[in-house]
């Protein structure tokens, strides 16, 4: 049940409701987090970034985001780990922020395989720690990146917020949908108003190195076999950054309600009595991986090398995202095609890396 009204056109100085005082964005040295601090220090916003520059993947990367960031007088980069209580008490002191989006996270569902511990500390207690800084410095909003891996086992498609999302496949899967838990309470306890989007796959210029079309593209130039697991059945609601940045800002600049219909005798799962939100954030049309590396191909000017294997532990077949909340609710239309987007992307990475 959207809380409020949409809106047609896109917003050219997002935050505006909250220019008193800056944003703060975790993980800004990341993917996502890279584009939505760009996009409000655009718009003349102040921003402070928070981000630990792991070793996850190359943090020359991440450092070259935030070399791009630094070109704005309004970026302020503290280095800092989300599960560092004392630091990430002090950094919410420090600057007050009134609007937060957490897209700080340990990411990848095959890495928590193996380093389980690694998803509860930044996950679990990264989190936390945020929570409690919005709770104790009166944040008017928290956005915080949840994830399709929520909806793990299900498989009636397409995955809509109002549906059980409680059988995740992955450890990953299963922290992204504490977070949501975890916010409700604060909500609920401290009417702190939280907003939860879940990403399907995201992807574009600056993307994160571990992902299939980064990887695909490194391979392909380099004559070397690409895997496609899932035998190439499977599909994914690949979604182009721009449409996902501007989704996140468009909700940013609109804090939730309680839902007054709200009825414990038949929970909605997406709203609630506190002021919390639960929105799928992505492309509509889900693309098959196969699709998806014929037109890689064609970007690139290259065939591609394929090594067919089974579905990988923690991996689900397909992802479809229902958007229509969003849409409702701001105005939300991906309308990057796929084709387009993989265009954009083997542009910058050719420029980023070199011929």
């Amino acid at each position: 049940m959207p809380n409020s009204a949409p809106h047609s056109e896109p917003y050219s100085a997002p935050g505006a409701a909250f220019a008193d005082r800056p944003v703060l964005i975790t993980g800004a040295a990341g993917f996502i987090g890279y584009h939505v601090a760009r996009r409000y220090l655009e718009a003349g916003r102040r921003v402070v970034g928070i981000d630990n520059l792991n070793a996850y993947y190359d943090p020359e990367l991440k450092r070259a985001r935030l070399a791009e960031l630094g070109r704005f007088d309004g970026f302020v980069f503290r280095k800092a780990d989300v599960a560092d209580t004392r630091e990430m008490a002090v950094i919410f002191e420090a600057h007050e922020p009134n609007l937060v989006i957490h897209l700080a996270a340990q990411a990848g569902v095959r890495h928590s395989l193996h380093q389980p511990h690694d998803y509860i500390t930044a996950n679990v207690t990264g989190f936390l720690n945020v929570l409690e800084g919005c709770r104790h410095q009166g944040v008017r909003h928290l956005v915080y990146a949840s994830s399709s891996s929520v909806y793990g086992a299900v498989t009636a498609e397409p995955f809509g917020e109002h549906t059980p999302a409680d059988h995740p496949v992955s450890l990953y899967g299963a922290t992204k949908r504490s977070n949501e838990l975890m916010a409700h309470s604060y909500s609920h306890l401290f009417e702190l108003p939280a907003t939860g989007l879940r990403f399907f796959t995201v992807y574009g210029p600056w993307g994160r190195p571990d992902m299939a079309l980064f990887l695909f593209t490194r391979a392909i130039l380099a004559g070397e076999p690409i895997s496609v697991f899932g035998e190439g059945r499977m599909r994914r609601s690949f979604t182009y950054i721009d449409d996902i940045i501007e989704g996140v800002v468009r909700i940013a600049d609109h804090p939730p309600v309680s839902n007054p219909a709200w009825d414990g005798h038949k929970p909605d799962l997406a709203t609630a009595a506190a002021p919390w939100r639960l929105y799928n954030i992505g492309n509509d049309q889900s693309v098959g991986l196969e699709q998806m590396i014929d037109t890689l191909e064609v970007a690139l000017g290259r065939k591609a090398i394929r090594e067919y294997e089974p579905m990988q532990p923690g991996d689900v077949r397909a992802t479809a995202a229902d958007v229509a909340d969003l849409k409702a609710a701001v105005g939300y239309e991906p309308t990057t095609p796929i084709a387009e987007g993989i265009a954009q992307f083997v542009a910058w990475y050719r420029a980023y890396y070199g011929p």
